[in-house]
């Protein structure tokens, strides 16, 4: 990570490190929008990786999501700040453990 204006506490110089995927294009696909294959746009750019279009994508919505396609009736009172997911109260006590997180922020 880097910032160049410095406005993060953990700025430095981003340096660009060999990646694993390159070196095996046969692991990765990138997908593309069918016109640039078919205009063979994206032939022009040698690329070595499998190279798929996508399809379909603009009329994927919440309902399509296999585990997490429900849609609740959502209500929070303004006044108490209860929020209600299709007339259940959602609740959350306060965590005890918080697994994979900073233990001290230095900066």
């Amino acid at each position: 990570m880097g910032d160049p204006n410095a406005s993060i506490p953990t700025i430095q110089p981003i340096i660009g490190r060999p990646m694993f995927a390159p070196l095996v294009p046969d692991t990765s696909v990138l997908f593309v929008s069918a016109s640039s294959i078919e205009s063979g746009a994206i032939a022009s750019y040698g690329l070595r990786s499998r190279v798929e279009a996508v399809r379909n994508c603009r009329n994927i919505g919440k309902k399509d999501m296999r585990y997490n396609d429900s849609m609740p009736r959502m209500r929070v009172d303004p006044e108490q700040y209860v929020v209600e997911a299709d007339g259940v109260v959602c609740e959350a006590e306060p965590a005890e453990r918080l697994p994979l997180t900073q233990q001290f922020y230095v900066y």
